[in-house]
């Protein structure tokens, strides 16, 4: 029976393929305030504000591509049985082949029901644009967690967590939460390996390795010590 690696990625992986995946230190996003764009009260306060900025980083998912760090996780699947929890919206991981992928904050490429989250449509292109509805006439929204909602996958998320033997973090600085938990549910005696080139100071996790690059050559480092 092969070994279960978890793997939670973070904007660091996809920052590499030229995509701001989170807010920046100045509560920025591409220079929208978070209120105005990533809320519910946004999204009913003005939709269609909401809908151009997700258009326009729908727009900049489709234009990037997976760079050597999705590259890398795709071969783990060679030796191990591999889940990957993504923090990030963007489709890089399923681009790059990866098959199994937790989307804790949704994929901008899916649409959801404004009434039914659980309805979810693939977009074609890049927009989505007002007027278009499900099949319960609501207007359709990005299938995107925004700040204030459920986190749905988490609990997938923490099961698969609790069966890891190897848990790889890549790119994320463990202070989002619920994300940043999942690392409670990783069984202690296993190896963990933390991939961030600003990795902060971690204290009270065990069996933890620090690689203190970039996602596109860490990465590729950890895979290959993992795979000899």
């Amino acid at each position: 029976m092969r070994q279960k690696v978890v793997v939670l990625t973070g904007a660091g992986i996809s920052a590499e393929s030229g995509l701001n995946t989170f807010r920046d230190s100045d509560g920025l996003w591409e220079g929208y305030d978070i209120n105005d764009v990533a809320t519910p009260e946004a999204w009913h306060r003005n939709p269609k504000l909401v809908q151009h900025f997700y258009n326009l980083r729908r727009k900049a998912v489709l234009e990037a591509e997976p760079n050597a760090a999705h590259r890398a996780l795709v071969r783990l699947e060679e030796k191990y049985d591999v889940t990957i929890v993504t923090q990030n919206i963007d489709d890089l991981h399923e681009r790059a082949g990866s098959s199994d992928i937790i989307h804790l904050h949704g994929i901008i490429t899916k649409s959801q029901s404004d009434v039914n989250p659980n309805l979810t449509y693939p977009i074609e292109g890049w927009e989505l644009k007002m007027g278009e509805r499900c099949e319960l006439g609501s207007q359709l929204r990005p299938h995107v967690v925004w700040f204030g909602e459920a986190v749905p996958m988490i609990e997938k998320a923490a099961e698969a967590c609790l069966k890891a033997d190897i848990f790889l973090i890549i790119g994320t600085s463990l202070v989002v939460y619920p994300a940043a938990g999942l690392v409670s549910y990783v069984p202690a005696q296993a190896r963990k390996i933390l991939v961030d080139p600003k990795a902060p100071p971690v204290s009270g996790i065990s069996n933890l390795e620090v690689i203190a690059e970039k996602a596109s050559t860490g990465v590729p480092r950890a895979v290959n010590s993992l795979c000899l």
